[in-house]
């Protein structure tokens, strides 16, 4: 994912929407070492006082207390070293083993922390114009698109009371989604897709600001996929809009966004079984023909009909992240987990997004997940899908 950033390309500009690679990836390893090699027990927030792999590591790789701008200054070891760190601190971890429930909590910690930060290598390579990483070593690897018939207009959800949130016994989940609780959704209607490319150039062309990664050669418009400008695919889903270019698309179509509440009843109500499901498409782990998800490309909004949730809507999980009209708030009797630093901070100033891209992990990309980002963020894989002002 960033082995080949090396070189001319291991700091980068400094900018505030990224890392230096050099740095980056220093820190997935000091997080992994942090969390799975030097706590010691009991108890989930005990750490170790055992001294780190590289004596100054703390200083160098805790994002919670290290500058982002400083990042492209610190003295840190040279792109080759820091490789071998990184590896190191892996080849611990697995000769350690699971000693303790606690031991395998923090490992699927680690490896969620690693999926974040792999999709925001591929944000970090689009950013700033390199290719697209390979693939070839993932176990899905690059994968052209499960096709599916046209889906269109609204689906009407009749609303009702719902568990929002992450059930206990789910398996892992972050602090954030802690833990299902009641909400009321009043009935409401919500497309069955994402903006697509079409969609939003008929608002570009009625005066509305274009994508940032989007230009226009002659009358053909274009949109840059990493290093290269490609003619402008119009049944893919708009991408790299921030919330607020989502908000102004929907006051030029009389839409609004959905709440998170009325994006999760969407996506795993079964009017059926009168139950929540897991995954839109079920109680089924995901398999490649649900969701485009860990992949290189971007499919079109009527591709993977198989990952359709109950009430027919497409691409619930997968392709881009959808943003929502909520807040990011604490759930009711809110917890912080033993990394204090993943939400807290973030409480009040970020919009909260659902679904998953193309490049986030299965690990990651699951019904009650709540990503979020400030309103401006524009080069995330993120677009949005709206709903009608009046549920009728």
């Amino acid at each position: 994912m960033a082995d080949d950033l090396g070189g001319a390309r291991e700091y980068g500009p400094l900018l505030p929407i990224v890392n230096p690679p050099r740095w980056e990836i220093g820190h997935v390893g000091w997080f992994q070492e942090y969390w799975c090699l030097r706590r010691a027990g009991p108890g989930l927030y005990a750490v170790a006082r055992h001294e780190p792999i590289l004596p100054n590591a703390d200083a160098l790789y805790n994002s919670a207390t290290v500058p982002h701008d400083s990042r492209w200054s610190l003295p840190l070891p040279d792109f080759a070293a820091t490789l071998r760190y990184r590896d190191e601190v892996l080849e611990r971890v697995l000769a350690q083993g699971f000693r303790v429930e606690e031991d395998a909590y923090f490992a699927r910690l680690a490896a969620r922390h690693e999926d974040m930060h792999a999709e925001a290598f591929h944000y970090t390579r689009h950013t700033l114009g390199y290719e697209a990483p390979s693939l070839a070593s993932r176990p899905h690897p690059e994968r052209d698109p499960v096709g599916g018939a046209c889906a269109q207009g609204d689906v009407a959800v009749p609303g009702g009371v719902f568990e929002l949130g992450a059930a206990r016994g789910a398996g892992f989940v972050f602090d954030n989604e802690k833990w299902a609780h009641p909400v009321v959704v009043a009935p409401f209607r919500i497309a069955r897709t994402v903006v697509s490319n079409a969609e939003y150039l008929a608002y570009v062309e009625a005066g509305g600001t274009p994508p940032s990664h989007w230009r226009k050669h002659g009358r053909t418009w274009l949109q840059r996929r990493f290093e290269r400008w490609l003619p402008l695919a119009a049944d893919e889903p708009v991408i790299h809009v921030s919330w607020n270019e989502a908000q102004a698309f929907c006051r030029y179509a009389g839409r609004r966004l959905p709440t998170e509440a009325e994006w999760e009843f969407a996506a795993t109500w079964d009017p059926v079984s009168g139950r929540k499901r897991a995954y839109p498409w079920g109680e089924e782990l995901w398999r490649p023909s649900m969701a485009n998800l860990d992949n290189a490309v971007t499919a079109g909004v009527h591709a993977y009909p198989e990952g359709d949730s109950a009430l027919g809507l497409r691409q619930m999980i997968g392709n881009v992240w959808e943003w929502t009209s909520s807040d990011f708030l604490p759930y009711p009797g809110f917890l912080r987990d033993p990394y204090k630093e993943y939400s807290e901070p973030w409480f009040g100033n970020h919009k909260v997004l659902r679904g998953g891209g193309f490049t986030t992990s299965p690990r990651i990309a699951r019904s009650t997940f709540r990503n979020f980002f400030v309103p401006e963020r524009s080069d995330l894989f993120a677009g949005f899908r709206t709903c009608a002002l009046e549920p009728r």
